[in-house]
C-alpha cells in the first residue's frame, strides 16, 4: 500500500503528537474544561505541527495522511479532551474532505491551503432540526437567481460554527426523485450577508468544543460556490465524507477508552480499601479485564476498517461496524471506569468523570448507532441477494 507519507516519517509524526497530547495537553484538561475553550498557545502549537491539515493532500499544504495513518493519530488525539481534536477535526474531516474529493480546481486553490494551515476554519453544515442522521430530510433550500444561488434555512449542532470562516453547506435545489436526492453543496463564507450564528450550545460535555445553530436568510453566493460545479455532487459528497468520518470517530472512541482504562488501572493500583489495594479485589480485576478486552477489540476493528477503506475493499459495512462497536464499547469502558473509582469517579475535575460525559456524544454524531445498524444490516442483505 503506497502512502504519501512513508512509515518512518509517519512514526515521527505520531511520536510528536503523542508527546504533545500527553505532556502538554493532558495537564491542562481542567483548564480547558473550566474556560470552555482551547487556549491560544495550544491552538498555535497544533497549527505549527500541521494538525489542521494532516488529512489534506500535500499538494495543498497538508500532511497527506491516509485513513490508516489518520486513525493511529486519532487514537492518540482521543487520549485527551475531545475538544482538542474538534478544533481541527472539521478541517481534516467531513468539511475538508468534501473539497478534497469534489471541489473544482479553482475551489481547491481558493480554500484548501488556508484550511490546511488553520488560517481558515471550515464547518460541515448538514444537520438540521428535522434532518440529522438522514440527510434526505433536508429543508434548507438553494434557488437560482440569475448567475447566483440564494440559500435559506437553518442548521443545528454545527461544530466550530462560532469560529468558522467557511460553511460547507448542504441544501436542496430540487425535489427528490428516485435515484436523485435533490441535494447540492455550497461553499458559503461565514461573513456573507444573511449568515448568522447562534450562541454556543450548552452541552452535557466536550467543553471547549463549540457548536451552534447557523441561519441562512437570503444568502447569495455565486455559481462558483457550487461544489464540483454540479448539483449532483451534494448527497454523494455528504455520504462519502461521513463514511470516512465514521472510522475516524471510532478511533477517537478507542483513544478515550484507552485513557479510561489507564486511569482505572492507576487508581486501582494506588488506592486502598481496608488497607488493601482495590485492584487486588477480584471483582475490580474483572472490570479492568472487561475494559481491556473492549479496547483491544476496538483497536483491531478500527485498523481493519481503515485498511479496507484505503484499499477500497469495503467502504460501506466496515466503517459503520467500527463506529457502532467502538463508540458503544467506549461508553461501557467509561462507565466501568467511574465504577472502579467509586465516589471519586463522580467528582468534577476527575478525568473519568469528564470522559464519561464527553464520550456519550460519539454514539450520536456522524450517524447514530441505530443508523449504523441499518447500514450494516441493509448492506449485508444486499450483498447476499446480489450473489443470488
Amino acid at each position: 500500500m503506497s502512502t504519501a507519507v512513508g512509515d518512518e516519517d509517519f512514526a515521527a509524526i505520531l511520536a510528536q503528537v503523542k508527546q504533545f497530547v500527553r505532556t502538554v495537553v493532558v495537564p491542562r484538561e481542567n483548564e480547558i474544561a473550566s474556560a470552555d475553550r482551547i487556549p491560544d498557545d495550544l491552538r498555535d502549537a497544533a497549527a505549527h505541527m500541521g494538525l489542521f491539515g494532516y488529512a489534506i493532500p500535500a499538494e495543498w499544504g497538508g500532511l497527506g495522511l491516509n485513513l490508516s495513518q489518520d486513525v493511529e493519530l486519532a487514537m492518540e488525539l482521543g487520549y485527551t479532551t475531545l475538544a482538542l481534536r474538534s478544533m481541527f477535526g472539521t478541517n481534516n474531516g467531513i468539511a475538508g474532505q468534501v473539497l478534497v474529493h469534489y471541489g473544482t480546481d479553482e475551489q481547491k486553490k481558493e480554500w484548501l491551503e488556508r484550511i490546511a494551515s488553520g488560517e481558515v476554519v471550515a464547518s460541515f453544515a448538514l444537520t438540521e432540526p428535522g434532518a440529522g442522521s438522514n440527510p434526505a430530510g433536508l429543508r434548507t433550500r438553494a434557488r437560482r437567481d440569475g448567475d447566483d444561488w440564494v440559500l435559506d434555512g437553518q442548521k443545528r449542532f454545527i461544530t466550530n460554527a462560532p469560529v468558522a470562516d467557511l460553511f460547507v453547506t448542504f441544501a436542496r435545489t430540487r425535489e427528490p426523485s428516485k435515484g436523485d436526492p435533490g441535494i447540492a453543496v455550497f461553499l458559503v463564507p461565514a461573513d456573507a450577508p444573511g449568515v448568522s450564528v447562534g450562541p454556543k450550545d450548552a452541552k452535557m460535555g466536550q467543553e471547549g468544543a463549540w457548536t451552534a445553530d447557523v441561519r441562512f436568510d437570503g444568502v447569495r453566493v455565486p455559481d462558483s460556490a457550487l461544489v464540483g460545479g454540479s448539483e449532483d455532487v451534494g448527497y454523494k459528497a455528504a455520504m462519502v465524507s461521513l463514511v470516512r468520518g465514521r472510522v475516524h470517530i471510532a478511533a477517537l472512541a478507542v483513544g478515550q477508552a484507552q485513557r479510561a482504562l489507564d486511569e482505572s488501572v492507576a487508581y486501582a493500583a494506588a488506592n486502598t480499601q481496608g488497607g488493601v489495594a482495590i485492584g487486588d479485589f477480584q471483582l475490580v480485576q474483572a472490570m479492568l479485564a472487561e475494559q481491556y478486552a473492549g479496547v483491544a477489540a476496538g483497536r483491531a476493528l478500527v485498523r481493519d476498517a481503515a485498511a479496507k477503506y484505503v484499499s477500497g475493499a469495503d467502504r460501506r459495512i466496515a466503517p459503520s461496524a467500527a463506529k457502532l462497536f467502538c463508540t458503544e464499547m467506549a461508553g461501557k469502558v467509561a462507565d466501568l471506569a467511574v465504577q472502579v473509582h467509586g465516589g471519586s469517579g463522580y467528582m468534577r475535575d476527575v478525568p473519568v468523570e469528564r470522559i464519561y460525559r464527553d464520550i456519550r456524544l460519539l454514539r450520536l454524531y456522524e450517524g447514530t448507532s441505530e443508523i449504523q445498524k441499518l447500514i450494516i444490516g441493509g448492506n449485508l442483505l444486499r450483498e447476499y441477494r446480489s450473489r443470488g
